[in-house]
C-alpha cells in the first residue's frame, strides 16, 4: 500500500530521462574525439624476474604430472 505515488514519480522521472535531449557541447566533444594532447602516461615495465628459481616451494609443487590429487577418487 502507498506505493502508487512513488511508482508514478519513478515512471515520470524515467520518462523525462529517456525522452529529454540535454544540450551537448559539440566543440568539447570534437576536441575529445580528435585526440588532442593527452595526460595519459603508460606505466613503466616491470624489471623484476618472475622465474620460480628463487621460490623455496617451486620444486615441491612443480611436479607437472597433471594429476588432480585434490579431486575425489572414483568410487
Amino acid at each position: 500500500m502507498g506505493r502508487g505515488r512513488a511508482k508514478a514519480k519513478q515512471t515520470r522521472v524515467a520518462r523525462e530521462l529517456k525522452y529529454s535531449s540535454p544540450n551537448t557541447d559539440l566543440s568539447a566533444l570534437q576536441k575529445e574525439l580528435t585526440g588532442g594532447p593527452s595526460s595519459y602516461t603508460a606505466p613503466a615495465r616491470a624489471t623484476t624476474d618472475d622465474d620460480d628459481d628463487d621460490d623455496e616451494y617451486a620444486d615441491r609443487w612443480a611436479d607437472g604430472d597433471g594429476d588432480d590429487d585434490w579431486a575425489a577418487s572414483p568410487r
